[in-house]
């Protein structure tokens, strides 16, 4: 796949529409790309390479672009194995070629290949330039965003930011659908715990002229980059993006489920807009982790499982805390049909986190929810939509 990004950067990323799961976790119906870059000048340039599952290809896509010409540098600003797998065998192929990263990359390096590479490295630093001949590029170091020896890189003669995994999104560069959803569903399941690292990178990107991004994930941005920049400032921030709700369930039989249901009903009822219900033993997880960021207000319903959480709640939380979850309020619905324990594991688990504000009060089904319990949770919605200033 050959797209001119600019009249002399070109696309040589693959698109993979076979991968199941992304990391061995992420559910990637619409598959994934792995970004690459070439970039032709007085001294032709490589950036980044891809993942081992897309390896002949890439090849073949880069040699096209070559035309028999000889590559000069290939930059590596990320090593995760999904953009660095052929680092190797791309500096076999062409000897000639020079590696260009940080101190911390070249560290890294030998822990991926057993290949010397001491005699070709180029080490840059936070603002050091490299002249391609017409190209000028500058790296902007980026730790934790979201390997320690991440950087991008700025390109002055086409105000190019090739971003790593940075403005990434799930889907291949042919699926038509919304950035924002597929963006933020990668963005705080593998980026998400930086958020301050974020916040630091965006203010150096402030101080460039972008009018391009290029990602090692997703789409190549070319309009509208204020909206991007925006949504990763607001991510970055863990502030809510949205008003609403979401209700995250752990049902057994079917009971806590129903509940959780019944209370997204009264939410509605009440003038609660947007609300959204995801069963965590069936549902996708990050998609789950995704709508807690995205709105302001989250319900935690589980049952009551060998004293503590039912386990998918249980890894519900885990997730969440993993990736810095905070800023929002929460509500607590816990089952249990002889000794109800889970709202007091899910507010200890809460409490472990930063600025979570849990309302006073809960509710607790023993078994099968009664009209008892429906009146409590029509008190616990009008209690949480006051906490949200609704």
């Amino acid at each position: 796949m050959n797209t001119k990004i600019t009249d002399t950067i070109i696309y040589s990323g693959v698109n993979d529409k076979t991968i199941d799961l992304f990391e061995s976790q992420y559910v990637v119906p619409n598959g994934i790309s792995y970004n690459s870059y070439v970039i032709i000048d007085e001294k032709i340039t490589i950036m980044d390479t891809v993942d081992k599952r897309a390896t002949d290809e890439w090849f073949e896509n880069v040699e096209k672009i070559l035309d028999g010409r000889k590559p000069a540098y290939l930059v590596i600003s990320h090593l995760e194995p999904d953009h660095a797998a052929n680092i190797e065998r791309f500096a076999q192929k062409y000897p000639e070629v020079q590696l260009v990263g940080n101190a911390k990359t070249f560290a890294m390096l030998p822990q991926f290949f057993d290949s010397d590479f001491s005699h070709r490295q180029v080490v840059v630093k936070e603002g050091d330039e490299l002249s391609l001949g017409e190209h000028v590029l500058t790296f902007v170091m980026a730790p934790m965003v979201h390997w320690p020896e991440v950087m991008v890189i700025y390109d002055k003669k086409d105000k190019v930011l090739f971003s790593a995994d940075g403005f990434g999104k799930f889907g291949t560069l042919d699926t038509d659908e919304d950035w924002d959803c597929e963006a933020r569903r990668y963005y705080f399941n593998i980026v998400g715990k930086y958020g301050a690292q974020v916040q630091t990178l965006l203010k150096k990107a402030a101080a460039l002229d972008i009018e391009i991004i290029c990602p090692l994930h997703g789409p190549i941005l070319k309009e509208n980059l204020e909206h991007y920049i925006g949504k990763y400032d607001t991510w970055s921030k863990y502030e809510p993006e949205n008003k609403g709700i979401t209700i995250a369930y752990a049902s057994i039989h079917g009971n806590t489920a129903a509940a959780a249901e019944k209370f997204a009903e009264i939410l509605k009822e009440q003038g609660e807009e947007k609300v959204s219900v995801f069963d965590l033993s069936r549902d996708d997880m990050a998609e789950a982790v995704e709508d807690a960021f995205r709105y302001d207000g989250i319900v935690f319903a589980s049952a009551t499982y060998d004293g503590g959480l039912f386990p998918c709640m249980e890894d519900f939380l885990a997730h969440l805390k993993s990736k810095t979850y905070r800023n929002r309020t929460a509500a607590i619905i816990e089952n249990g049909s002889w000794g109800p324990m889970a709202a007091k594991h899910m507010r200890t688990a809460l409490e472990g986190m930063k600025d979570i504000s849990v309302i006073d009060k809960s509710v607790t089904i023993k078994s099968m929810m009664k009209d008892s319990d429906i009146k409590n949770m029509e008190d616990m919605a009008k209690e949480l939509r006051k906490a949200l200033g609704r």
